[in-house]
């Protein structure tokens, strides 16, 4: 980079609030704008935001305040995904790295949107990746790397393991992800997320020379064997407090690509699962087999902290590759391998 890149935080919820911190740390990226969904966030300065000294940079909730400002890219880590929004964004000329999963896969995306966005990007001479811890890193970046040591695969498993009461968002954690419902309740089609990681699969699929013709996704959910406090909430044995989803891809009949995410409030339930502490484990059997463990080597008492890290820090340190990219949606295999300018 022959100068700073000015970048937009585009929402500040739990990730958007890291990537700014990040953002205004490093010594080669310039903050220009904020854009926050809540009102009582207008117009409040950045840094006063993410904890971090002043900025001179305001909060705003207009869209077309952040249209006007000249920056190089947006880091778009709203809630839901706004395709117009986006479409705005990218044809006005900003690159954009996102947290959102819709994207990973191009051939997997909804046509119209697909469409949209491509033109806008067309348009803006702009370009979008989606990226993240997971998925991104470990069902993309990963795989890629350990598959490079083999010539025949049989079957890439990763597990995920996330202790939910990690979560400080009450709100997130029993509304959004449905924790403390009644098991007889529980409707798998809540699980949003296993769009991403089926895409993620496709990709790493596609990439090996393996299409998938099929993904099969199922969710199931456990109780804990003994009542348990989460967030001021008594979960009892017949509420859920674990979800165990298996995105499984396929390819000629076979099953070559899994993802499971095992997400729990406690260890002890009423499933014959594994349960491991907060991390990975990736299996590789072919004719170099691995069995990998990525843990967190930190206290219980900082790990909400700390884990939480790994996405936001991520689609940062991707920030230069993306503004250098060909205009379009851009995958992890468009560009090169992500290396971080470290902070010092």
């Amino acid at each position: 980079m022959d100068r700073p890149l000015r970048i937009v935080q585009w929402a500040t919820g739990r990730t958007g609030t890291r990537s700014l911190q990040a953002v205004i740390d490093h010594p080669h990226l310039d903050l220009v704008g904020v854009w926050v969904h809540s009102p009582e966030k207008v117009g409040l300065d950045a840094g006063q935001l993410c904890g971090r000294p002043p900025t001179g940079v305001h909060a705003t909730h207009s869209i077309d305040e952040i249209l006007e400002l000249d920056a190089d890219c947006v880091l778009y880590m709203a809630q839901g995904c706004d395709i117009d929004a986006l479409s705005r964004i990218l044809a006005s000329g900003k690159n954009v790295v996102s947290s959102r999963f819709e994207f990973l896969h191009p051939p997997s995306m909804d046509p119209h949107d697909r469409e949209v966005l491509e033109r806008a990007c067309s348009l803006g001479a702009s370009s979008l990746h989606g990226t993240g811890s997971s998925p991104g890193f470990v069902t993309e970046a990963l795989p890629l790397v350990l598959l490079s040591i083999q010539r025949r695969l049989e079957l890439l498993t990763i597990d995920e393991f996330a202790d939910m009461r990690a979560v400080k968002s009450p709100q997130m954690l029993f509304t959004h992800m449905c924790f403390g419902r009644p098991l007889a309740d529980f409707d798998p089609a809540s699980v949003k997320a296993k769009v991403g990681f089926a895409q993620s699969l496709r990709l790493v699929g596609d990439a090996v020379g393996r299409p998938l013709d099929a993904i099969i996704t199922s969710t199931e959910v456990a109780g804990p064997k003994q009542p348990i406090e989460v967030h001021g909430r008594t979960l009892s044995p017949h509420m859920i407090a674990a979800q165990r989803t298996t995105v499984a891809g396929f390819h000629d009949g076979d099953e070559i690509l899994r993802f499971r995410a095992n997400w729990y409030c406690t260890s002890e339930v009423n499933a014959d699962w594994e349960m491991r502490e907060v991390g990975w484990r990736i299996q590789l059997e072919g004719d170099s087999p691995l069995d990998i463990a990525i843990t967190n080597p930190v206290s219980p008492e900082i790990l909400g902290d700390v884990a939480p890290n790994k996405t936001p820090f991520r689609i940062v340190n991707a920030i230069p590759y993306v503004c250098a990219a060909p205009p379009g949606i851009r995958t992890t295999l468009d560009l090169p391998q992500i290396i971080p300018h470290l902070a010092p």
